[in-house]
């Protein structure tokens, strides 16, 4: 295993497509509630949108050699754009400043894990998103039935909000002055 941290310019955010597709599908996999709602989640439908939509991004991948077997994709975002015909992700009121940090999408390829590649990447990322002194709020959606990312999550340091569409989405926050 030769791992190689990378950090991914938007530019380049194609690289990671087959990887976040693969994320969808897992998702849908161990999912109870709604596993329907993955049908139409893909790379186009969820990365691309978030893109474009951020103010800011960072994207980080690991390699093993040429391959990309692990990602992250965090950004800074109004606080609206949590606000969709899908979802409301949090009460808006309950965010003091106009934008939040999140860290969107985290997937490591399983025969990767338990390698501290996930908490490399995470560091990697909560690194990112607190440079920017003018965000106070920090957001995670982790899907239903990924019981050990929700646990992962948790210890370091974020807490259980609420729960949205159902249960089908957990809503984990931080603050930057927890």
């Amino acid at each position: 295993m030769n791992l190689q941290y990378e950090i991914i310019s938007e530019e380049d955010a194609e690289c990671l497509r087959d990887t976040c597709n693969e994320l969808m599908a897992f998702q849908k996999s161990r999912a109870s509630i709604s596993p329907e709602f993955f049908d139409n989640m893909n790379f186009e439908t969820r990365m691309i949108p978030s893109l474009n939509k951020a103010i800011h991004n960072y994207l980080a991948a690991v390699k093993d050699g040429n391959n990309i077997v692990g990602y992250v994709y965090s950004n800074i975002s109004p606080k609206e754009a949590y606000d969709s015909d899908f979802a409301t992700f949090f009460d808006l009121s309950s965010v003091s400043k106009e934008n939040v940090g999140c860290l969107s999408q985290f997937y490591i390829k399983e025969e990767y894990r338990a390698y501290g590649v996930g908490s490399t990447l995470f560091k990697m990322s909560m690194d990112w998103l607190n440079q920017f002194n003018d965000i106070e709020d920090y957001f995670i959606f982790v899907s239903n039935g990924n019981d050990n990312a929700l646990e992962f999550y948790k210890r370091k340091g974020f807490k259980v909000s609420h729960d949205i569409l159902d249960g089908f989405i957990t809503v984990l926050r931080s603050s930057r002055s927890d």
